[in-house]
């Protein structure tokens, strides 16, 4: 049994498993997706979603490697950011229902104070 925090561990399990998903969903819009979806647009929008799934699923990974009091406000930012852009676009592509993509900019948005307050933080 490893012994660390119970925040560290709780980063690590996001991140990894949120990089798997993020795994998988890539690998369905480059194969699976393809075969239902013609439109080269909504095909990159999935890739777009897929790509900064696994980018910050890789930053979760790494926060936990800081303070908690640094990183835990910002991981958790850049989780739910996270979460809400690159899922509603796997919506969006899926569904065809272009009002989700209201939702993309508020987990930008998310993603962004993430960062920023990692970065204050850190110069703090």
């Amino acid at each position: 049994m490893f012994l660390l925090p119970s925040t560290t561990r709780q980063l690590i399990c996001a991140g990894a498993l949120n990089a798997a998903l993020a795994v998988a969903f890539g690998a369905f819009g480059a194969h699976g997706l393809k075969k239902r979806i013609n439109d080269p647009n909504r095909l990159k929008a999935w890739e777009t979603a897929a790509h900064y799934h696994l980018t910050h699923a890789i930053a979760l990974l790494v926060c936990a490697n800081f303070e908690p009091r640094m990183a835990l406000l910002p991981a958790q930012l850049l989780a739910v950011g996270m979460s809400i852009f690159s899922g509603s676009i796997y919506a969006l592509v899926l569904l065809d229902i272009p009002k989700l993509g209201a939702l993309t900019p508020i987990g930008g948005v998310l993603m962004l104070v993430g960062w920023g307050l990692l970065a204050y933080r850190a110069a703090e």
